[in-house]
């Protein structure tokens, strides 16, 4: 079978859209409402590339270049996402894409090619194990969703329900920046900006979802999530003192669960965590077994990986400088470092 192989016009964005919706490998970072984003709000050139036969798309790589005087000079698919790569249902496309992205690469002289599969597909690159997905089913009915729940954990849900928690789904993005904001300033990571956030609520329309959790109409906590055909993606979130004092996170994730189910969803992506963290293990808790992304990376011009991760002990004084700055200030001043990072 004879493929050509094409980047991503304007006027194709439904085409490519239709593929990704019936591609089993695909996943929601492959869409291309991505690609204005990345683009428009982050700053950096894409590459959305397709092969197709007879007129018809048999696999999608979308690629970003991200390069960064503190961090290298990277072509991704795809940062900003825990998942990427080559979705394909041909394997000959695939191939097509892949040695497209390998020329693509050496072309544009970046010290590596990155691919976020869920699994490797290339065993002879190189590859770090710093992270772990959590993907989990959901049942139809709540009651039982609630009981899969280790029994700690449940507690924590409860405590939730106890105080009084309602959740409610925002429009506008202003209440749950404001939560998420102070909650990674406490980490010591770097915020995006409003603007970004704004833009994938009008790059996926209502499948960018904004939910907070309240106390007496007050949101103490809030997390934007992605639908995906039968799957919730809760993706960027945060709380303050009064979500940790309340169970609020955990009364959260619960209402992110049961909204999903009553939309029909039936698969729960608590997205990727580092080992190690505090977030690993906090999903661990609730029951998901942790399954290993292994990431494929080619060496072009660097020498080696860099180590650009917050366990690494050479950024940990940064993390603690950047958690002394005033909020307003690492507000301001977070947009510009952390589009560097991918």
């Amino acid at each position: 079978m004879q493929w050509s192989v094409a980047q991503l016009e304007t006027h194709d964005h439904a085409r490519w859209d239709a593929f990704v919706q019936r591609c089993p490998s695909a996943t929601f970072f492959h869409r291309a409402g991505w690609q204005q984003v990345i683009e428009n709000v982050l700053g950096h050139p894409t590459w959305y590339l397709y092969a197709e036969s007879a007129g018809q798309i048999q696999a999608v790589l979308p690629l970003a270049q991200v390069n960064s005087r503190l961090f290298g000079n990277t072509l991704c698919s795809l940062p900003f996402c825990v998942y990427g790569g080559i979705a394909a249902l041909e394997d000959g496309a695939a191939a097509e894409l892949d040695l497209a992205a390998q020329q693509l690469a050496h072309r544009l002289r970046v010290d590596h090619l990155e691919y976020r599969h869920r699994q490797s597909i290339h065993a002879d690159w190189l590859h770090k194990d710093l992270y772990a997905t959590f993907r989990k089913p959901l049942h139809a009915d709540h009651d039982q969703n609630l009981l899969a729940i280790p029994r700690k954990q449940r507690a924590m849900v409860r405590k939730g329900m106890a105080a009084g928690l309602d959740s409610v789904i925002d429009n506008e993005a202003d209440r749950f920046y404001d939560n998420y904001a102070a909650s990674v300033h406490r980490l010591g990571t770097p915020v995006f900006s409003r603007r970004y956030f704004r833009a994938l609520q009008q790059a996926f329309g209502d499948d960018c979802e904004i939910l907070s959790v309240q106390q007496n109409g007050k949101a103490i906590c809030s997390v934007m999530s992605f639908h995906f055909r039968d799957e919730i993606l809760p993706y960027y979130g945060g709380g303050g003192d009064a979500a940790r004092a309340l169970a609020g996170n955990d009364f959260m994730y619960w209402e992110v669960m049961r909204r999903a189910v009553e939309r029909g969803r039936r698969l729960f992506d608590f997205g990727r965590s580092k080992y190690g963290t505090g977030a690993f293990a906090f999903k661990k808790n609730w029951g998901f077994a942790p399954q290993p992304l292994h990431y494929d990376y080619q060496l072009h011009r660097g020498k080696k990986l860099a180590d650009v991760q917050p366990l690494n002990p050479r950024l940990q004084l940064l993390i603690r400088a950047w958690r002394l700055l005033p909020l307003p200030v690492a507000n301001a001043l977070g947009p510009h470092i952390v589009r560097q990072l991918g």
